[in-house]
């Protein structure tokens, strides 16, 4: 554990447990007026005259500069190492009490600040979004009043995920843009940091359905324009640590230079761009136009933000046969994707096949993964799902609706309306167990949708009036006029 306290009160303590007096801690080289100043908090002492309290009270200079001992130190330097692997590696839980480990016993700002981030990430990836949210804010905020010490890009680019989790699409936004707007001015066009904060704001203006942003933002990061497109992610952080450092913003130079030296050894960072590629195939399969192609003269086909019911986005056009087939091509590139991610790749890529007209390869993509793991199980009856963000099991069931959504889908174009009902009846029942909100009400407009393929009315009335219900809409209730309105 740390010491008590600052310099002045360990050197106090330790002096009480000697059992020494003022004047005998001081010696002949110091005097007891300074002594005192010291355990007051009034005087700092320098390092030379810390190392010779340390020698007459019987510890370490670390210990009395910052309450750690040195073996202490490098434990929890180990520690927090530690935690990171187990963040890499898949284990969460493991890594929050590594981190929490090392947020109480360290006295090291530095580490410290190490092991907070690292425990935002842990409970962002626990599903703990809230309160993952709160910690980076934190973050932000310190980065933000001492910017010659960090950088605030990393904390506001993980807000920025952690807002589009949650569903703030107005919060991800601004600080999606904010970031984009900082890394423009520092001329970096490449890196990790770029292709995130560009991935989170691409997915955010399709959720607020703003085709026309998404395929700008969407052209310029996957098809970029102007010099430097050939050199290495390491030159182009180089080359903003030195503009950083020109302005003064020494964080943000020390920053991009740590980053600079390990791009030499991750010259290509595969899964942040496979994650792109999988944002933008999404984009292409809801309605955003090639981005391979410049944006035409006039948007005024292009649906607006705002328009339709309000609380779930206009009921959009599945995307062209050219979008699908460049969807196609860019979810080639996502092999280096796993768990939840590599699910909605294969969705998303079924939904592409069945747009190109290969239904036979979709159907038998979404049937291999409808028949493994949890798909396969029936809803409990009368179970409602936990209505976190994180929560695994919620997830999950929200891509396996999908999946049979998209199945139902290629059934329909196949002509076989008896099979696609027999589906969508399956997505019905297992959306019931899904917590109210946005991806559900989602879900449940595309079932009204295919419900009306074919050409089940019912049904379809049902699942419209049950999406303006998990988005927060209610009927108002009718009501028996009281009195005689007279003749109009």
């Amino acid at each position: 554990m740390p010491g008590p306290g600052n310099v002045g009160e360990r050197v106090r303590n330790l002096r009480l447990t000697r059992r020494l007096s003022q004047a005998q801690l001081a010696g002949h080289d110091l005097s007891d007026s300074y002594i005192s100043l010291i355990e007051s908090g009034k005087r700092t002492p320098t390092p030379t005259v810390l190392r010779m309290l340390a020698e007459r009270l019987g510890c370490t200079p670390e210990y009395l500069a910052e309450g750690v001992e040195p073996e202490q130190r490098a434990h929890l330097e180990v520690r927090e190492r530690h935690a990171h692997l187990a963040l890499l590696g898949g284990d969460p839980g493991t890594a929050e009490s590594g981190f929490d480990e090392v947020i109480a016993r360290s006295d090291d700002p530095d580490l410290t600040s190490r092991a907070r981030w690292g425990r935002a990430r842990a409970l962002e990836e626990l599903g703990r979004a809230d309160q993952a949210i709160a910690l980076f804010e934190e973050l932000r905020e310190q980065a933000e009043r001492d910017p010659g010490r960090a950088s605030w890009l990393p904390p506001v680019i993980a807000l920025a995920r952690c807002y589009h989790t949650v569903g703030d699409l107005g919060q991800a936004i601004a600080l999606g843009e904010r970031a984009m707007d900082r890394l423009g001015k520092l001329g970096l066009a490449a890196g990790q940091e770029y292709t995130e904060a560009g991935r989170i704001l691409l997915l955010a203006y399709i959720d607020r359905s703003d085709p026309a942003r998404a395929h700008e933002l969407g052209r310029r990061l996957l098809h970029p324009e102007g010099s430097g497109q050939d050199e290495s992610t390491s030159v182009h952080y180089q080359r903003a640590s030195m503009r950083a450092l020109e302005e003064g913003t020494i964080g943000d130079s020390l920053y991009f230079a740590d980053q600079a030296l390990a791009a030499r050894t991750d010259a290509t960072p595969v899964r942040a761009q496979a994650r792109l590629a999988l944002a933008a195939a999404k984009a292409l399969l809801r309605g955003v136009m090639p981005f391979s192609e410049p944006a035409p003269a006039t948007m005024a086909d292009v649906v607006s933000p705002g328009e339709g019911v309000p609380g779930i986005e206009k009921p959009r056009a599945e995307g062209s046969r050219e979008a699908a087939q460049e969807a196609l091509a860019l979810l080639d590139g996502t092999d280096a994707l796993e768990g939840a991610e590599a699910t909605e790749s294969t969705i998303a890529k079924a939904r592409a096949l069945v747009l190109v007209g290969e239904l036979e390869e979709a159907i038998a993509e979404l049937e291999q993964f409808l028949q493994t793991g949890m798909a396969l199980a029936a809803p409990e009856q009368g179970r409602t799902l936990t209505p976190h963000p994180g929560n695994d099991l919620a997830a999950r069931t929200q891509k396996t609706v999908l999946a049979r959504l998209v199945l139902a889908r290629a059934r329909v174009a196949q002509g076989d309306r008896a099979a696609a009902k027999v589906v969508l009846r399956a997505a019905s029942e297992q959306l019931r167990t899904l917590p109210a909100g946005r991806p559900a009400a989602h879900l449940l407009r595309e079932l009204g949708e295919l419900f009306e393929l074919v050409q089940d009315v019912e049904a379809a009335a049902a699942a419209y009036r049950q999406a303006l219900e998990a988005a927060g809409l209610h009927a108002a209730p009718s009501q028996e006029a009281n009195h005689d309105l007279g003749r109009v």
